[in-house]
């Protein structure tokens, strides 16, 4: 569904206020999508990891160690970048949990549902022992 033209030029009100606010974010935000530049890394890390295990494979041919730790820094290092940038680059979102911030939720530990964080267990732990 389309906009009206009402809702179109709040659009356009609100962008000219964020790029007079914070031209920065705003350039940020314009250059496109970031899953994209996810997916760039993702590949890159990828190829870093081949060409890492034929570095790899070439010093274990040539009976080369330096090489050899070469290739195998080469593919860590591309699984690093491939790991990192996974969650981005196939959109998938993390749930924010109970207490708003990122990080596993109780469902997502085996199920224990309605349980508090380690945290916040310890905190009320010592509280008690403070206030007896």
């Amino acid at each position: 569904m389309p906009l009206s033209e009402h809702e179109q030029r709040l659009l356009e009100q609100i962008e000219r206020a964020l790029v007079d606010d914070d031209p920065k974010f705003a350039s940020s935000v314009r250059t496109g999508d970031r899953r994209q530049k996810a997916r760039r890394k993702l590949q890159l890390g990828g190829l870093l990891v081949v060409v890492g295990l034929a570095v790899l494979v070439a010093g274990a041919v040539a009976e080369s160690v330096p090489l050899g730790v070469l290739g195998f820094l080469v593919a860590f290092g591309g699984a690093a970048l491939g790991v990192l940038h996974y969650r981005g680059a196939t959109g998938a979102v993390e749930a924010p949990g109970p207490s708003g911030s990122r990080g596993s939720t109780a469902a997502g530990r085996g199920g224990r549902r309605g349980r508090q964080p380690m945290k916040n267990r310890l905190e009320e732990r010592f509280r008690r022992r403070y206030d007896q």
